[in-house]
Formats: C-alpha cells, sequence, structure tokens
C-alpha cells in the first residue's frame, strides 16, 4: 500500500510538472511590423511585406548542376562530404557557428552565450511521423544533435516558422523549459504545455538576454501545420521571422526559410552590413510548383545575391546535405553542387564558407 501510494504521488507530480502553464510574452509595439491581413477571406493571417509576381536578377538556366572535385558523393549529388581547402576569414566577431544540419545551427556568442536556431533531431511529431513513414517511404537521416551540457546550458532557442523541418515539438520537451524561446508572432499555442518561457516577437521587434541583443526580422515565406500527409490546416495563422544576433558591434543574420524579396535591402538599410550571414539555398526546385517553390525558397543564386545586398562578410549556406529533407531539390548536394558553380559564374565577392553536419567555424 505504501509503494502504491507513493507511486501515486511521483505519477500526480509528474502530471503536474507536464501540464505547469507556458509563460508567454509578446514583443510587438512602436517600430515594429505585424502584418496582418486586415480584411477580406484572409482577415488576421499573416502576409509577406513584398507580396505579387517576382522577378529575379540572375537564374541558372542550364548546367546548374556540375560536378565539384572538392564535394566527394557516394553517388551523384548523394551522401556527400565537401573537402575544399578553406581558411575562415578573420572577421574577430567571437562568434562560433555549428552546424547541426538542415537549418538548425548551434552558436556561441562573443561573450558566452550559447543560442540554438531551428533545432530539428526527429522527422516530425507523432502520429505524423508514422503516417510519412509509411505514406512517402522517405525518413531523413539525423543530423548533429546538442551534447547533454550544451542543453542543460542554453540560454535561447530560436525558431523561424512552425515547418516541420524547423520545429518539432518532441525536440522542445528533450531541451527542457530551462532557456528562453522566442518565435514569431502566434506561434506559442503550437508548444506542448510545461513552464516553457516563450517570447513571440513582431517583425523588427528587439529583445535581450544580458547584453545579447536579438532581433526579429522579416522574411518571405509562409506558414502552415500538416495533420496527416500532405493535409495542412491553418495556413499562415502563424508569422514566420528572420533573426539577427548583435553583440558587441558583430552581427549574425539567420535567415530563415525565405524567397527572394526587397526584405534583404531593408535589412541592411536598418542594421548596416552583416557580418555573418546563414543562407538558405535549398528547396526551390519543383517539376510541377517550380514557381511557387522559388517564390518562398532561395535558389543558390538568390542567396548569393542576398547575401550582395546584406553586405555580408561571409556566407555560410544551409538547407542542403545529408540530414536534410531534400524536399523540392533533384538530392542532397544539388543544392550545394549549383551554389558553388553560380558563385563562380556570378563572380561573387562574398567569402564563403561551406560546413558538413558537425563541423564548427569560429569566426
Amino acid at each position: 500500500m505504501k509503494i502504491h501510494a507513493v507511486s501515486l504521488i511521483i505519477a500526480s507530480s509528474l502530471l503536474a510538472a507536464c501540464s505547469t502553464a507556458n509563460h508567454v510574452q509578446r514583443i510587438a509595439g512602436a517600430d515594429t511590423v505585424v502584418p496582418l491581413h486586415q480584411e477580406g477571406e484572409q482577415a488576421g493571417r499573416y502576409h509577406n511585406l513584398y507580396p505579387g509576381k517576382k522577378t529575379y536578377p540572375i537564374s541558372c538556366e542550364s548546367d546548374c548542376y556540375p560536378s565539384n572535385a572538392n564535394l566527394i558523393c557516394e553517388t551523384p549529388g548523394e551522401n556527400c562530404l565537401y573537402q575544399g581547402a578553406q581558411l575562415a576569414p578573420q572577421l574577430n566577431t567571437g562568434y562560433t557557428v555549428r552546424w547541426l544540419g538542415h537549418a538548425g545551427f548551434m552558436i556561441n556568442t562573443p561573450n558566452g552565450q550559447q543560442v540554438v536556431f531551428d533545432p530539428v533531431k526527429e522527422q516530425f511529431d507523432s502520429p505524423v511521423d508514422l503516417a510519412f513513414r509509411l505514406a512517402s517511404g522517405f525518413y531523413r537521416k539525423p543530423g548533429d544533435w546538442l551534447s547533454e551540457s550544451e542543453l542543460n546550458n542554453l540560454d535561447a532557442v530560436i525558431y523561424s516558422h512552425i515547418h516541420y523541418d524547423h520545429f518539432n515539438k518532441a525536440d522542445i520537451e528533450s531541451i527542457g523549459n530551462k532557456p528562453r524561446y522566442l518565435t514569431p508572432l502566434g506561434m506559442a499555442d503550437n508548444f506542448p504545455t510545461g513552464g516553457f518561457n516563450i517570447s513571440e516577437m513582431a517583425w523588427y521587434a528587439k529583445t535581450k538576454i544580458d547584453d545579447l541583443t536579438i532581433h526579429a526580422l522579416p522574411a518571405h515565406h509562409f506558414s502552415s501545420r500538416v495533420l496527416v500527409p500532405f493535409i495542412y490546416e491553418d495556413n499562415d495563422k502563424d508569422l514566420w521571422n528572420g533573426w539577427l544576433l548583435e553583440q558587441n558591434g558583430s552581427t549574425l543574420f539567420f535567415a530563415g526559410d525565405t524567397g527572394y524579396s526587397q526584405h534583404f535591402k531593408d535589412i541592411q538599410q536598418k542594421y548596416g552590413d552583416i557580418d555573418i550571414c546563414l543562407m538558405p539555398i535549398a528547396s526551390y526546385y519543383h517539376e510541377e510548383n517550380g514557381n511557387w517553390y522559388r517564390y518562398v525558397h532561395t535558389t543558390p543564386e538568390d542567396a548569393l545575391t542576398a547575401a550582395q545586398e546584406l553586405n555580408c562578410k561571409v556566407m555560410i549556406p544551409w538547407g542542403y546535405g545529408n540530414s536534410s529533407w531534400k524536399m523540392g531539390d533533384h538530392s542532397s548536394h544539388s543544392a550545394l553542387l549549383r551554389l558553388l558553380h553560380m558563385y563562380d559564374e556570378m563572380k561573387s565577392q562574398i567569402p564563403l564558407y561551406i560546413l558538413n553536419e558537425g563541423q564548427s567555424v569560429a569566426l
């Protein structure tokens, strides 16, 4: 009986801990942008700053994926390792960047804070996870992940939007409620309960963690959450953000999922030249919906153009790789092959640094 009573007490305590309400703060107001439709069928839904038909400064039209001697692959464009000789720019920003894979980054800031962008360990939340395994037959390889020490010492977890390849509830539960979570507007109601400290931020809002300033910035994308494979709900109910870290006068920009638009020039005009730019280069290709895919994702040449407009002192690409979702791409590394090709074709002057999953660079 005593054992049974103790078990009940433990179970009750666990249930109480799991049901602890989250603390949600909304950061918006003067000098911020809340891009909501005000009328019509889309009233109350978010929109991009620069909608409508797009023109792109440059587009690769043919022979966009030539092989590259620095990219060693098991088969063409698949299961690859980049091994080109690289010299990291001597920026002396104090930031260290580790790529976890796909959109995930672990950042050590100049003054010692630990920040992670879009960490996703598992592919989908349950039960969608099982449904996609059965329906699509595709399951991504896991990327790099955070050590126990890193998980215990995170200062902030920052999400760009609610799509599964950027946000997973199970991972949030394993990270725990010690760090502060920063999200776009509307995203907090996608979190599990458990006493999480969540700040929803409008575009151009800012907040601080000690002396680290974090700016929420525009992106050109969309949001939705899949219920079962290929059936979506809540289109554009939640906002989508890029992010800027600023400390000791040095800046690091994480673009989030985004298509090319005027917002890159806006960011540079507001914040000046950017030291480190983490730029997406994948998921733009689709045989049937290519125009729409590119509308909300940057091609490698779009990313290079955006990096030029931001006047990045170094560009680190993401979205490709052995732990990518390969959504809308020829292969796991086709986007990187196209980037390397277009970098030469465009005679880009922006320093480029290529990471494999799990690798770090001090900048």
